[in-house]
């Protein structure tokens, strides 16, 4: 019966994609991906064309309406590649989006990367915050507009993750300290004045690549080889600085990226003062979601701010 069920589930996103793009497919062949540890991921190909599938629980299909809107954002100001959003539904007990499918891990271009992702910064806004609340990995993201960056961050970004681990019994030393830099923000900004940016979000290591040969939509494949592409996001307008900093939280771009992007969007002298700051709201989300170390490092990234 289950298995039923799940072949029921692949001719229904058969003909949510048909739907979609207005051409009748027909099934070839899926098999899975490795590499989520949120949702399950597929490679679907059929009759006419190959799509990248993500699967989850039913009730978890506002997650991936969040990350459709955030895809179709960004792909909206024509800066950097995105995977073109197909659908998305339910059916049974799963929920589904369908993306186009890349080929990824063609050659690097940092440069290029840099340079791209600058000029995504540089679409702004009115406010900080998005359209709509979203996701964080599988945490919720809140994302209530205003035009104060400092308590837009300070109640939104770490007091919502701090509220989170009261909820689930984290220290009290924890608490106080976290609670503490929520207190002290305002001192990271006394010569700088964030202007809303639209950031990707989760823009870490295992949330970039590059293009290989005939990607997606594109029909000449060496124009496109190398192109960087982002997906997975957490869209909202925010410092662009947030974004860099988790760009070195698990590891680093290096010089020429950091050069070809001032180049085109100048990073603030005062950024690496605010790196940690902005880098606590993704370590505070992983003691959330994994606990272990990265409690003692929370700590740590606190204690330093606190100096």
């Amino acid at each position: 019966m289950v298995k039923e069920r799940f072949v029921d589930l692949w001719q229904h996103i058969r003909l949510s994609i048909s739907q979609a793009i207005d051409d009748d497919l027909q099934l070839v062949q899926h098999s899975p991906v490795s590499g989520g540890d949120i949702n399950q991921a597929y490679r679907l190909e059929t009759s006419k064309s190959t799509f990248f599938i993500k699967l989850n629980r039913a009730e978890l299909l506002e997650m991936f309406v969040a990350e459709a809107n955030g895809l179709e954002c960004m792909a909206a100001t024509k800066t950097i590649k995105v995977p073109s959003v197909i659908t998305s539904g339910e059916y049974s007990n799963q929920s589904f989006l369908v993306l186009e499918h890349l080929h990824l891990g063609g050659l690097q271009n940092i440069g290029k990367f840099a340079v791209e992702l600058a000029e995504l910064h540089r679409c702004s806004n009115a406010n900080f915050g998005f359209s709509s609340d979203n996701y964080i990995g599988s945490t919720p993201q809140s994302n209530q507009q205003s035009d104060n960056w400092l308590e837009f961050y300070a109640e939104q970004r770490i007091g919502f993750q701090l509220s989170m681990l009261s909820k689930k019994g984290a220290s009290s030393r924890l608490l106080e300290k976290g609670k503490a830099v929520q207190k002290n923000i305002a001192q990271f900004f006394d010569d700088y004045l964030p202007t809303p940016a639209l950031i990707h979000g989760d823009l870490w290591q295992g949330n970039y690549g590059y293009m290989r040969g005939n990607s997606g939509q594109y029909s000449n494949a060496e124009s496109h080889t190398g192109r960087p592409v982002i997906y997975d996001p957490a869209c909202y307008f925010a410092d662009h600085e947030a974004e860099l900093a988790m760009l070195e939280l698990f590891g680093n771009p290096g010089e020429v990226f950091f050069r070809e992007y001032h180049q085109v969007f100048p990073i603030d002298r005062g950024y690496p003062v605010r790196r940690t700051l902005y880098n606590l709201y993704h370590i505070l989300n992983h003691v959330n979601l994994f606990g272990g170390g990265y409690e003692n490092q929370a700590e740590r990234m606190m204690d330093e701010l606190l100096k």
